[in-house]
């Protein structure tokens, strides 16, 4: 129960007429989509991109406010600021990798290793303020010992605190969460440069070369709007702080997934519509 007497916000199940209603959402986006005569395949990586993001967010540990106090462990902001500061450190990285080598491959890569290193810097930077500045040692509130490194934590965990700092278990979880995040943003972000690119001389009769860089400015536009989207649908997924993946919380990410696939593919379509040749 809430401090108001309501029931508690959050839960682990899926609603099935919500899961239902969104899953037709999906299928009628993809469905208009190979209707006005685009590949599906671009949406399909929209589609997929988003649900990395949204199943990525899950693993970035995410204190809020009680983290800055040393009341609880996790990164002293809000679960999209963070997911987002991720996953685009991670598209930023994948962008410019595919313009340096325009390998679909190593573009991916380099989003998920951008991604991965902007939150293993954050966590490294995070538990050296927590243990050096202000003078507390990582210790979960969710669970007795860590998962990877056995080390215990009732021993540590101040009283009337959820614990604080940063343990092992969430550093890792922020560093997998970034790879995740980075890779989907960078999957979002190339589908939509493949189908700006494809139809932007077109229906501005021009040369390819010519509207490269109108390309990937919107490209890059609209995935980063696409990965807000996706990081806000994850935070209120979670509702408040997460420690990472050994955090009951995370039992919620399939009904985050669903959300964002959804979300994702509605968007992709929208977004194709810029391109949409008319014949006009």
């Amino acid at each position: 129960m809430s401090a108001l007497g309501g029931a508690a916000a959050g839960g682990e199940g899926i609603n099935p007429t919500g899961t239902l209603v969104g899953i037709v959402i999906l299928l009628v986006s993809i469905a208009a989509t190979y209707a006005l005569g685009f590949s599906i395949i671009p949406l399909i990586g929209i589609i997929i991109g988003g649900a990395l993001v949204g199943f990525g967010v899950h693993f970035v540990p995410v204190g809020g406010a009680p983290a800055a106090m040393g009341q609880a462990p996790g990164i002293a902001t809000g679960v999209a600021m963070l997911a987002a500061g991720a996953g685009l450190a991670g598209l930023f990285g994948g962008a410019w990798a595919f313009e340096a080598t325009g390998d679909f491959a190593i573009a991916v890569a380099g989003g998920a290793v951008g991604g991965g290193l902007m939150m293993s810097i954050t966590c490294m930077m995070v538990n050296a303020t927590y243990v050096f500045a202000m003078g507390i040692p990582a210790a979960s509130g969710k669970v007795a010992k860590d998962p990877i490194t056995g080390d215990t934590f009732p021993e540590y965990k101040s009283q009337g605190t959820e614990g604080h700092g940063l343990p092992f278990i969430s550093f890792f979880g922020g560093v997998i969460g970034g790879i995740v995040t980075g890779l989907g943003g960078t999957l979002i972000y190339l589908a939509l440069l493949g189908i700006y690119e494809t139809g932007l001389p077109v229906i501005m009769q021009a040369e390819t070369a010519a509207i490269q860089p109108l390309a990937i400015s919107l490209a890059g536009i609209f995935a980063i709007g696409f990965f807000l989207v996706n990081a806000v649908l994850a935070a209120y997924n979670i509702t408040g702080t997460i420690e990472g993946p050994h955090d009951p919380k995370f039992k919620r990410v399939p009904r985050a997934i669903i959300g964002c696939a959804v979300a994702s593919a509605f968007c992709g379509l929208i977004s194709m519509l810029i391109v949409l040749n008319t014949g006009m």
